[in-house]
């Protein structure tokens, strides 16, 4: 993929407590651009609060509500690029995409995954050398409003 013209960038840190997915998405409606279409903007908006509340149910479940979850959220003309890091233990997110594929529609939990694999258009995980994972998001956006 070559390089993308960033037009909007935003990165901040929060605690990890869903007290702040509000703080979350009010950070992200900042970015808003009149160019973008409203169901592009409402499904990166949800795969922004899917990425944060299971980083802060799953991957902070047993650390301290002051551990932080740190966001970065790039738009271009092509893509909305989310990416949440988190001090969560390394966990594979294909055999979790595989476990959610092969669930049925009764299944209960895994739903996030399963919410951010239908948006995103290029969903992946990386543990990186600090020991935090990085969750990845792209959005294509629509040509048309």
């Amino acid at each position: 993929m070559g390089k993308l013209e960033v037009t909007q960038h935003i990165s901040f840190r929060v605690k990890s407590d869903l007290i702040y997915l509000k703080e979350v998405l009010s950070r992200f409606e900042t970015l808003r651009q009149e160019w973008i279409s409203e169901k592009d903007w409402l499904q990166s908006q949800l795969a922004l609060a899917e990425a944060f509340t299971n980083a802060v149910r799953h991957a902070h479940k047993n650390k301290p509500p002051e551990t932080i979850i740190e966001i970065e959220i790039n738009i271009s003309e092509e893509e909305i690029k989310i990416q949440v890091w988190d001090f969560g233990q390394p966990f594979q997110l294909e055999s979790l995409k595989q476990r959610v594929n092969h669930q049925g529609e009764f299944a209960t939990g895994g739903r996030g995954v399963e919410i951010l694999q239908k948006i995103a258009d290029d969903l992946r995980y990386d543990r990186i050398s600090d020991n935090r994972n990085c969750l990845t998001i792209r959005k294509k956006l629509s040509l048309t409003n």
